[in-house]
């Protein structure tokens, strides 16, 4: 079956607007255009608008989104399935902050007590939850099972108060990082005030501190281009730069 961007548009609940853009981009190119100028698509292009709807939803950047399906390499059966786990997991943290709301409605009802700390849980393991899913193989490979388990468990653990401190560090770490990387220099005072920064956010992960892991995490923000990506969201070049701020503040290369 063939339809009309007008037609796909309604079907998909999106608008022409949208998918003439995604047709601008070479994201979603139509499987032809008519006699008449109006664009036509079939099949494959209705199921690739699903593809792209399915990334959407897990809140991945349309730029990504256009690198992964015009990849030769793009596997739909594979994307499928990882569409599959990656909303079960969704759906896992929904149902636990479901389960949260529920318990603090008893809880105001004076049916249950819940301590300050449960009020939280759900948050706290959404953010452990995404960890793993993201970076749990890779940092389980590279300090062991014990670890990062005793890391999720300081997590679970942390107050109301110490969430919001985390928050607070890690946006800073990002305004000072972004300054200090104006002056150019990795050794400069502003740059090891965010280096500096950063081992006070990494604190509320680690059970102790190591210069050489924290050499090696840095190491791994260039590594990474996952970590990467975070880093140099707004300028390229800010993890390579962060990288080379803690090896300054570890004094431990020359």
């Amino acid at each position: 079956m063939e339809y009309t961007v007008q037609k796909l548009g309604k079907m998909a609940g999106i608008s022409t607007r949208t998918l003439r853009y995604y047709d601008e981009i070479g994201m979603l190119k139509p499987a032809r255009i008519n006699s008449s100028g109006y664009r036509i698509y079939g099949e494959k292009e209705v199921n690739l608008l699903q593809q792209i709807m399915f990334y959407k939803e897990l809140g991945i950047k349309l730029e990504t989104i256009n690198q992964i399906v015009t990849s030769p390499t793009f596997d739909e059966a594979k994307a499928l399935a990882d569409h599959r786990l990656q909303l079960l997991d969704k759906r896992a943290q929904l149902d636990l902050l479901i389960a949260n709301v529920e318990k603090t409605i008893s809880s105001k009802g004076g049916e249950i007590e819940m301590t300050n700390n449960e009020k939280f849980e759900g948050f706290k393991q959404k953010m452990i939850d995404q960890n793993e899913k993201t970076y749990g193989k890779e940092i389980r490979e590279k300090y062991g099972d014990e670890t990062v388990n005793k890391s999720n468990a300081k997590v679970k653990n942390m107050t109301q108060s110490q969430h919001d401190e985390v928050k607070r560090l890690s946006e800073e770490v990002q305004t000072t990082l972004a300054e200090a990387f104006k002056t150019g220099d990795p050794s400069s005072d502003l740059a090891q005030r965010a280096a500096d920064l950063h081992k006070q956010w990494l604190m509320y992960f680690w059970n102790e501190y190591s210069k050489e892991a924290h050499e090696n995490l840095a190491q791994m923000y260039v590594d990474d281009e996952r970590f990467t990506m975070y880093y140099d969201k707004e300028v390229p070049g800010t993890a390579e730069f962060l990288k080379d701020a803690i090896h300054v503040y570890t004094g431990l290369r020359k």
